[in-house]
């Protein structure tokens, strides 16, 4: 049983969800206020988010027929019978306690003195994150289905991963870091979108109308890659802003990889070799949390 269940983490979607942890850490380290602590606790959490949101997206795609034989992406277990669907219930139920108690050492660990104001901000943000998480496929009405996935990845692995990290650090608020918060979301949002790209012919037919089904391929490609652009010039722009050194544009090192990403998804035309743009596209945006944040710190 313990195969099916790592194929269902999708270990291979864990990199991204890494990113915004690096980013928001390296970003405090450079401004003196990094903590071990708080780094390893909130990567623990991203990842168990991450895990949460792959799991329900298994039971939430076969419960509402998504997963049928004209989906090319990687097979799900529930739809395969490796897990049942009651399996993997217990699972979600389990994934999200385990997120919820390392949210809340998290917050215990950031805010040790008081703040009762911010730690049940963050302690919301953390239920709202968890149930996003479940809610993207699994609910009468969820929102996946309608479109608006793109909006919940930029916020919560950009916005929220990255800002809310930093914060944690060392209490201090910088609205600069909103600029390399939105590139990762926008990053990240664009994984998504080839994700949603790649599956625009089963999606249509099911029902899920994904901003992918909805503008059609050719703007969706088109769509993507303004993600990419976008990102790279609100990193470029934070860099200005706050310049110090030529170090600080290490994170350049990232572009040319994303460009390719950016240019095959353009000529694409068959959804199967999106597969290995999904992969891609995960790594070079953790390529580009590394090395942006590490040329912060140097």
């Amino acid at each position: 049983m313990i195969k099916p269940w790592i194929h269902a983490a999708r270990l291979r979607t864990l990199p991204l969800a890494l990113s915004g942890s690096i980013l928001g850490s390296f970003l405090a380290d450079a401004d003196g206020v990094f903590h071990w602590n708080i780094f390893l606790l909130a990567a623990l959490t991203s990842l168990l988010l991450q895990i949460l949101s792959n799991l329900a997206n298994d039971y939430g795609d076969f419960t509402k027929g998504t997963d049928n034989h004209e989906r090319i992406g990687p097979d799900r277990m529930v739809s395969t019978g490796a897990i049942s669907p009651r399996q993997m219930i217990g699972g979600i139920g389990l994934v999200s306690s385990l997120a919820l108690v390392t949210g809340i050492i998290l917050i215990l660990e950031g805010f040790p003195d008081g703040n009762v104001f911010f730690k049940l901000l963050y302690l919301l943000l953390g239920i709202a994150a968890i149930g996003s998480a479940i809610n993207y496929t699994i609910g009468k009405n969820p929102y996946g289905y309608s479109g608006f996935g793109d909006v919940f990845v930029f916020v919560f692995f950009g916005l929220v991963a990255v800002m809310g990290t930093y914060f944690l650090h060392g209490q201090i608020l910088d609205f600069k870091v909103l600029l390399p918060a939105s590139s990762l979301g926008l990053l990240s949002t664009g994984v998504l979108n080839l994700n949603n790209l790649r599956d625009e012919r089963s999606d249509a037919l099911t029902q899920k109308f994904t901003l992918v089904v909805k503008m059609g391929g050719t703007w969706g490609r088109r769509y993507h890659a303004t993600l990419i652009i976008s990102a790279v010039i609100s990193a470029l722009v934070y860099v200005v802003l706050n310049y110090h050194a030529i170090t600080q544009l290490l994170f350049l090192v990232s572009i040319p990889f994303l460009i390719r990403n950016m240019v095959v998804v353009l000529r694409n035309r068959i959804p199967s070799d999106l597969n290995v743009e999904l992969r891609n596209l995960s790594l070079s945006t953790l390529l580009f949390s590394i090395t942006f944040g590490l040329g912060m710190v140097i």
